[in-house]
């Protein structure tokens, strides 16, 4: 792994607390979930039976478009397992269309309408808890889309709901090619993109939670900076 390069937070682009509903007025949810905010912060939780299996995963999207060369930063505390979290950024359609462009098709959850649908995204797999071989071996992975190309993985620090303490700090830096993911300010991956080997590098779009049930989670303080690379 290369050292990882430092990067200066500039000027905040955009800052929502996710404390209520009021907060998240405007953002678009695909699928089915419960969002309530019992402590001031976004709680989330599928609304359909785990049993209908991708049916019951959801995602949230904010409505906001962003350009390149940006942080983006959360607070994060797991509270029910099993489950999984994903985190979408420099999403658009694979035409280049806004994300929630009518001509797009309808995405209602399942995972296969992020990674084979007709839009591009980066997607970062942290907290993986839903199945047992993720469990006992405890990994974020990084992925590229159109398609379902795994470009980088890191040891996930996060421990177990039983001993999780909360919040943790989580940071994506997108800097042209170069992605850098962090938890509590620990380096946990980074990579480069080719801009060949998976399709053109992607740059600006849209940003949005996933959730795989039957995992609840909370989230506050979504940040989004502009960065310089020093």
């Amino acid at each position: 792994m290369k050292t990882t390069a430092t990067f200066a937070m500039g000027e905040l682009l955009y800052h929502n607390a996710l404390a209520s509903e009021e907060d998240v007025r405007g953002f678009k949810m695909e699928g089915e979930a419960v969002l309530s905010f019992p402590l001031g912060r976004m709680r989330m939780e599928n609304l359909l039976d785990p049993k209908l299996g991708q049916q019951s995963n959801f995602v949230f999207w904010c409505p906001e478009e962003f350009p390149d060369n940006i942080a983006i930063t959360w607070e994060f505390w797991p509270i029910r397992e099993p489950g999984l979290c994903v985190f979408f950024f420099a999403a658009r359609g694979a035409g280049g269309e806004d994300l929630f462009d009518d001509n797009l098709q309808l995405r209602q959850g399942p995972y296969d309408h992020y990674h084979h649908g007709d839009i591009n995204a980066y997607h970062i797999s942290y907290f993986r808890r839903k199945y047992e071989s993720e469990r006992s071996f405890q990994l974020c992975n990084l992925r590229k889309s159109y398609g379902f190309h795994l470009v980088a993985q890191g040891a996930d620090p996060i421990p177990t709901v039983a001993d999780a303490q909360g919040p943790y700090q989580i940071k994506v830096v997108k800097w042209g090619r170069e992605i850098h993911f962090f938890i509590n300010d620990l380096p946990i991956f980074q990579w480069e993109d080719d801009g060949e080997t998976f399709g053109q590098v992607l740059k600006g779009g849209k940003v949005g939670f996933r959730q795989m049930a039957p995992l609840i989670a909370e989230y506050a303080n979504l940040r989004v900076h502009r960065v310089e690379k020093s």
